[in-house]
């Protein structure tokens, strides 16, 4: 076979065009740097948008894959295996709930929580009771269920008709939240911390609020910990901040340890909702991804990493804060252990291509916020990279500013 250059060039030839890929091809990783195919090291404080918790080549992780995968790599839900049995009871044990199903990604944990909320409801008696809300500026996924949540032109223009029944709360406003539960809702999904948003999160008076309406109409609180769960924001859920009490937890990205894994949690009152045919997957649950998820929460907690992200986090936004006052573009940070988000006063998009020019990844989103996923494992040395880096580009961009006036 001939062999395939990877560039973008190919890149356009082989695949559907639905990936904005940056202009590097990585062949390897070490610590929480990526190497390129030509040798060059970037500082990653993307971490696979926010999979790499521990980042790249923790033998720990290595090891219990090699492990699992010379025994068993694939049985499917038709069986019991070790791994998964583990790894449910450990995230029982972490949240305090009552069941689990494994799934391979964000969007299909998210689809299984819609159902399982719909089914839910409808076990009440009350057939009008299937209306799920979300609130707005959240991302939930991009097949039809997660997307009808998530309700972005960005990605839903082009794909009606969404799913009927979905609706949006306007974030962190009490009184819409107020106008919009009823006795018709089976659910409310919420991220305490939203990522893709700009890393904004709810108040606590929302949430306060949100379950009195609760008790009042009773539904069911979904918290996405997709993005801000496994410890990223410095404590394993984010929702445990908030007091938000969630019947229904929706984990992925870093749960597999980088290997495609996902988790709905669900507390006693929806512990018998599904029945054998209702819901399933082929490949959810897998044992080597399990394997690779108790020892990546193993890892987490012998190492410290969830105190570790709130110290690096706030060295960073005091980091931060203090490029702020000397460059006017910085606006705001918001920073949770680390999710950390600059906002700037123009997209933030080229700052992305900036600072892959100085071999640091970045991410943008929510159009004008620079957002930091690093690995839990960043030293307080390579933090300190990412921010010369960022106060390099800012005044490397005021000086250009002021040569063209």
């Amino acid at each position: 076979m001939k062999r395939v250059d990877v560039n973008q060039e190919s890149e356009k030839k082989l695949f559907f065009h639905n990936y904005a890929r940056l202009p590097i091809a990585v062949t390897h990783g070490e610590g929480v740097w990526l190497v390129s195919d030509d040798g060059t090291r970037y500082l990653d404080m993307i971490s696979g948008i926010g999979v790499n918790a521990l980042g790249y080549g923790d033998q720990r992780l290595v090891d219990a894959i090699s492990s699992q995968a010379a025994k068993l790599i694939h049985a499917s839900n038709l069986f019991m295996m070790e791994p998964q049995f583990e790894l449910a009871a450990k995230l029982l044990s972490l949240s305090g709930l009552s069941k689990v199903f494994f799934a391979n990604s964000g969007t299909e944990a998210i689809e299984a929580a819609i159902k399982i909320a719909r089914k839910w409801a409808g076990q009440s008696g009350d057939q009008e009771k299937k209306e799920v809300l979300s609130l707005s500026n959240c991302f939930h996924g991009r097949t039809y269920g997660a997307l009808s949540l998530t309700a972005k032109a960005q990605y839903s223009d082009g794909f009606d008709p969404l799913l009927p029944g979905t609706g949006m709360i306007a974030f962190n406003d009490i009184a819409d939240l107020e106008a919009q539960v009823s006795e018709d809702t089976a659910a409310v999904f919420i991220e305490v911390v939203q990522g893709e948003g700009g890393i904004h999160r709810v108040s606590q008076p929302f949430i306060d609020r949100l379950k009195e309406l609760r008790e009042q109409y009773n539904f069911l609180i979904i918290a996405d910990e997709i993005q801000s769960g496994c410890g990223r924001t410095g404590t394993f859920f984010s929702y445990t901040q908030v007091n938000a009490d969630p019947d229904l937890v929706c984990l992925a990205k870093p749960l597999g340890g980088g290997l495609p894994l996902s988790a709905v949690i669900g507390s006693e009152k929806v512990a018998d909702v599904l029945s054998y045919g209702n819901h399933g997957t082929t490949f959810g649950g897998n044992p080597v991804a399990c394997a690779a998820g108790l020892a990546m929460i193993k890892a987490i907690e012998e190492d410290n990493l969830m105190e570790h992200a709130q110290e690096i986090g706030a060295f960073i936004n005091h980091e931060v804060q203090k490029l702020a006052a000397k460059h006017p573009q910085i606006l705001e940070i918001r920073q949770y252990g680390l999710m950390v988000g600059i906002m700037v006063d123009k997209e933030a998009k080229p700052y992305v291509g900036k600072a892959l020019e100085k071999h640091v990844l970045i991410n943008a989103t929510s159009v004008n916020v620079i957002r930091l996923l690093p690995p839990l494992t960043i030293s307080l040395e390579e933090a300190q990279h990412c921010i010369t880096t960022l106060d390099e580009i800012f005044t490397e961009e005021s000086a250009a500013a002021e040569t063209s006036c």
